[in-house]
């Protein structure tokens, strides 16, 4: 699902993110429920951020990757913790790409999250390659999701990659799981 965000884009960097687990909703500019299994996640667009609430048999988890005042937590290259019920593993990568390069990966990116079925990316108006995208899909016992957040100025492309397995049901190793509908998703950010 694409949307135009209803607010200009404002001349965020790459690195004013933060991230941040287990907080509560914070205001979204579009949001997208899906169920997954037994799972609930709602995918929230923060302007030029996210935020993604998992929810699974009242057990929930929430990730935040935004420009937050007063916050400084930047954001970690990977993460691999234990939050209530669940493991968590997030990375993150930040590309600097010259401007064509920059456009062809938006492109390209827009058009992915566009068409998928458990996608949500936003725009902004009168800047077509600022954007916040985001995917998710259920692997067995796994929810995995991959954000893109664009910062058209600077030439620069935050990817994350995150990782959420119920600690019941997650075994000492755990085997990488290939998802035949979107297997991208199981691949580390470019």
């Amino acid at each position: 699902m694409l949307t135009t965000l209803t607010t200009p884009y404002t001349d965020t960097r790459a690195g004013d993110l933060a991230w941040a687990l287990g907080l509560e909703p914070l205001p979204a500019l579009a949001a997208r429920d899906l169920r997954l299994g037994a799972a609930t996640v709602q995918l929230r667009l923060l302007g030029a951020s996210h935020q993604v609430l998992l929810e699974e048999d009242g057990r929930t988890c929430s990730e935040t990757v935004a420009c937050m005042p007063g916050r400084r937590t930047p954001l970690p290259l990977g993460v691999s913790r234990r939050t209530g019920a669940w493991e968590y593993d997030f990375a993150a990568r930040v590309e600097t790409l010259t401007p064509g390069a920059f456009a062809g990966r938006a492109q390209e990116l827009l058009a992915l999250v566009a068409g998928h079925p458990e996608g949500l990316a936003g725009t902004f108006p009168g800047a077509p390659h600022a954007f916040t995208a985001l995917l998710v899909q259920r692997c067995a016992s796994q929810v995995r999701w991959r954000t893109w957040h664009s910062y058209p100025q600077e030439g620069r492309l935050v990817s994350t990659r995150t990782r959420v397995v119920r600690s019941a049901v997650r075994t000492r190793r755990t085997p990488p799981v290939a998802c035949a509908r979107t297997g991208e998703l199981a691949a580390p950010p470019r």
